[in-house]
């Protein structure tokens, strides 16, 4: 991660950071968010997220956000701390809503993890992990929660290292902890803060007191060691004995950026404790958007990378990655990677040339706007009135680039759904409509037999919000079918093949002849299907191999067994006959069809089910509910651990017993247990319930007829 080399520096440019903050569920990234708008002076009252006052978060925009105490969406800000301009995207925790955190990290350039004092490094803070590595984001951390019964900023720092192999270092220490927690010791300056007033805007800067004296040297002296391995400069000004602070945040500044150190920040942001001092940390350690280097495309010619310079003179690129139904129409949040973008300007839809006018233009403020005239590189606003996908890269017709597209998983649970009432069918067109636009993990289709609508989503969780808000926002009553697993078909041995495809009815006939093997790909080499060529000597056309790999691929859509895709098939053709009247593409195309179900059924093929890493976290008095909660759902147990009063359990389970699990976790452990799950992997299904699958898919097939 080098910065990019431009020509000229825009030092207005040098004072934005684009940051995102992401954690695990419940670790105060929402509460963190709302103190730092409110010591920015962008808001001039605090609201908490499960607010009392019946206001909420300011972030927090969705009303289904402020009932659950959940952020759903990710909301887009920006506010100034000092000379700093700072965009930030406050993201869900939430497993369900994974895709916002990917769409988000997409287009940052660097990000805020918070941790919680007391769980630490959770199931969630693992997945963000990976998506931050995944997309290459400098970070720094923050310990939140430290005036919690159980906090203890060591262990989880320790845990960052040990669980997600970080260089993680304490840049601050907190002067008490729990109720005691006062404030924290700047460990570059050696000073101590105190966080007072209502809230916590009054700082006070004293000596370090003398109990933590010690403490705070030991720890600085760790800092300085991990972080001179950055700079020698440093490293000769420690030999001296006087390092100034500008070499240790410089120092820390390069390690963040090479994304191989990560600052450990500490406080609480309920007690107002400590965020100020993270702000400085955002200013003095995150990237600028000189500092990362982005890339696009040529369009026609994707090999060739083209590097974007944060230069508001080049032409213009810029990524869409967010799109929301607004009031006034749809509104679509785009990155500014170069060029600038004005009001009244034309710009140029890279996937499919469609030219759009830029008519109204706006910075966001969660759910509020402020109208401005122009945006250059570095910049996220939001656009009006453009019709356009996820994902879409805009320029203004002087270059032809598309930025990387983001990550998306691929769901996992479907439902059908139906409208209580045909007159509210319109309702229900538009909102699948718009959510699908909105959310490429939330998918919909029509069951081509049953006529029904299915939806598609990341778990029960994400379909349930939708199914919510198309009845909130849309009007739309809904009943819903039984939740469904989406079970995969593959094959366990080698079996070969050899059909001979004839028809003749007078005119011309339809001849082809294909043979050849059908081998499993192994599930952990990823790959669905795989075509293999050795045919030799003509004995099949050049002009119809195609048509093989066509008629194989369509079989892929249903197997045989329950009617789901295929996956893991290497078919090699290696022999075959053709007439020079009779064959066709249609004919070999229907022989390779006959052939693959020829070779499937002889290829000992199994139903594959996918398997969900879930994480369970509750009172260790109530482990063996938790325990026995999940070996009743097939679950295998990987990890248990116990510490400060609370019990963490690791284990695969199958989706198919994962339904309505948080009902029975809620009532065998007093609403105090907590879970997340994310898909892991496929893996084959019990014969038992293999065989109850196959009779069902039977007895449905002869009802379809």
């Amino acid at each position: 991660m080098t910065a990019t080399t431009a020509t000229k520096r825009d030092p207005k440019l040098e004072k934005i950071r684009n940051i995102g903050i992401s954690a695990h569920i419940d670790s105060g990234k929402t509460t963190l968010t709302e103190r730092i708008l409110f010591y920015t002076n962008k808001i001039h009252a605090i609201h908490e997220v499960r607010g009392k006052d019946g206001v909420g978060a300011t972030m927090d925009s969705m009303d289904l956000e402020r009932e659950r105490g959940i952020t759903i969406q990710s909301a887009a800000t920006y506010a100034t701390w000092k000379d700093i301009t700072i965009n930030i995207i406050d993201t869900p925790g939430h497993v369900d809503f994974t895709i916002e955190v990917e769409r988000s990290l997409r287009v940052l350039d660097s990000a805020i993890m918070v941790l919680c004092g007391v769980a630490g490094v959770q199931s969630q803070s693992i997945t963000v992990d990976r998506q931050m590595k995944r997309y290459s984001v400098p970070r720094v951390a923050f310990i939140n929660k430290l005036d919690r019964t159980g906090a203890n900023p060591w262990r989880v720092i320790e845990q960052l290292r040990e669980k997600l192999h970080l260089n993680a270092h304490a840049v601050q220490i907190p002067i008490g902890l729990e109720n005691d927690l006062k404030g924290i010791i700047d460990l570059i300056e050696m000073k101590a803060y105190y966080f007072e007033g209502p809230n916590g805007q009054d700082i006070k800067i004293t000596e370090i007191p003398e109990e933590l004296k010690a403490q705070a040297e030991e720890k600085r002296e760790g800092l300085l060691d991990a972080v001179s391995l950055f700079s020698d400069e440093l490293t000769e000004e420690l030999l001296e004995g006087t390092p100034t602070e500008a070499r240790i945040k410089e120092a820390i500044r390069r390690g963040v950026l090479q994304l191989k150190f990560v600052p450990v920040f500490m406080g609480s942001a309920f007690k107002n404790k400590g965020v100020q001092k993270l702000l400085d940390g955002v200013a003095d350690f995150l990237a600028s958007p000189y500092d990362v280097v982005n890339r696009a495309k040529e369009v026609g010619n994707e090999e060739n990378e083209v590097i974007m310079e944060s230069d508001p003179e080049k032409p213009l690129v810029c990524l869409a990655f967010k799109l929301e139904d607004g009031r006034y129409g749809q509104l679509t949040y785009v990155r500014v990677y170069q060029g600038k973008l004005e009001k009244g300007m034309t710009i140029y839809n890279a996937s499919n040339n469609k030219r759009h006018n830029v008519g109204r233009l706006v910075r966001m403020h969660s759910n509020e706007m402020e109208d401005i005239t122009k945006a250059e590189a570095g910049d996220i606003v939001a656009l009006f009135g453009i019709d356009c996908a996820s994902g879409d890269t805009f320029t203004d017709g002087k270059v032809k680039v598309t930025m990387e597209s983001m990550f998306v998983p691929s769901p996992v649970i479907s439902l059908t759904i139906e409208c209580k009432e045909s007159k509210q069918l319109p309702n229900l067109a538009k909102a699948l409509n718009r959510f699908t636009k909105e959310d490429p993990t939330f998918q919909t289709e029509m069951d081509k037999e049953s006529g029904q609508t299915i939806i598609k989503g990341m778990g029960e969780l994400h379909l349930e919000v939708y199914i919510e808000r198309m009845k909130r926002e849309y009007g739309v009553d809904l009943v819903t079918g039984a939740p469904q697993v989406a079970y995969r078909e593959t094959i366990t041995k080698s079996a070969d093949f050899d059909y001979t495809h004839k028809k003749q009815t007078g005119g011309q006939g339809q001849f082809s002849r294909v043979a050849g093997i059908m081998d499993p790909i192994p599930l952990d080499e990823g790959k669905d299907y795989e075509f293999v060529d050795k045919i030799v000597g003509g004995s099949i056309p050049r002009e119809y191999i195609g048509s093989c790999d066509k008629g194989f691929r369509s079989c892929l859509e249903r197997g045989s067994l329950i009617g789901f895709p295929i996956i893991g098939v290497r078919c090699t053709i290696n022999d075959g006959a053709y007439h020079d009247v009779d064959s066709s593409d249609m004919a070999f195309q229907i022989g390779a069809r006959y052939a693959f179900r020829q070779g499937f059924s002889k290829a000992a093929p199994i139903i594959l089910e996918p398997i969900m890493k879930v994480d369970v976290e509750g009172p260790s008095e109530f482990q063996g509910a938790i325990l026995a909660s999940i070996n009743q759902r097939r679950g295998m147990i990987l990890n248990t651990t116990e510490e400060g009063g609370y019990a963490k359990i690791e284990a695969e389970v199958p989706l198919a017993d994962m339904f309505g699990y948080s009902t029975v976790l809620r009532s065998s452990t007093q609403g105090k247990a907590e879970f997340a799950m994310e898909f892991s992997k496929y893996a084959p299904v019990p014969r038992n319930v293999a065989e109850e699958l196959m009779k069902k898919y039977k007895v449905n097939s002869k009802d379809d007829e």
